[in-house]
């Protein structure tokens, strides 16, 4: 499981105001209905001016857990804000994650869905990571995989279509395939 520690500006809008502030919409907040309720809401990641999180990392992190004992197994952090914070030295790994993993009968979890442009392969067992490859745009999916016959190679595709969720980065229409050895 994909987890993302990254704290967000919320800010609640009578619905009596919500088309006068939906008509001026501040830069880089997300607006919401929520439909049924007497308000509507806006939001907005909380980055520091270095363009990180203002929690401690890391800001996202990949986590197996034991479905018989309800125990995490592993865990490791998931990607890097380096592009993001000017490629700062010293960055500790971790981003925020849009996107869950996948995992194949071979023992392989893949994974996208992090700011920093990359799948990546990982050990079922250890969480070790064990491949990446970088993607035109970052890929806020989840990863799915295929055969074209049963005893023909196995590919992993993702939709790498970038995203302004979080922060204003670069779009694609990019869908990457891998083919497993």
């Amino acid at each position: 499981m994909g987890s993302t520690n990254l704290p967000f500006r919320l800010k609640l809008i009578p619905a009596a105001e919500w088309d006068e502030a939906v008509h001026h919409r501040e830069p880089g907040w997300e607006y919401s209905r929520m439909r049924g309720a007497p308000f509507g809401m806006m939001r907005a990641p909380f980055f520091s001016p270095a363009h990180l999180p203002c929690v401690a990392p890391p800001w996202g992190k990949l986590t197996a857990i034991d479905l018989t004992t309800g125990k995490i197994r592993w865990q490791v952090p998931l990607g890097s804000l380096a592009e993001l914070a000017g490629n700062a030295p010293n960055l500790p790994p971790g981003s925020p994650s849009i996107g869950g993993p996948i995992v194949t009968a071979g023992g392989l979890v893949f994974i996208a869905g992090t700011i920093d442009k990359r799948i990546r392969a990982f050990d079922v067992e250890t969480g070790r990571e064990l491949w990446s490859a970088e993607l035109p745009a970052s890929a806020h999916a989840t990863p799915m995989t295929y055969q074209v016959s049963e005893d023909g190679k196995q590919y992993v595709v993702i939709a790498a279509g970038g995203s302004a969720k979080i922060t204003q980065e670069a779009q694609s229409d990019a869908v990457v395939a891998f083919a497993l050895p």
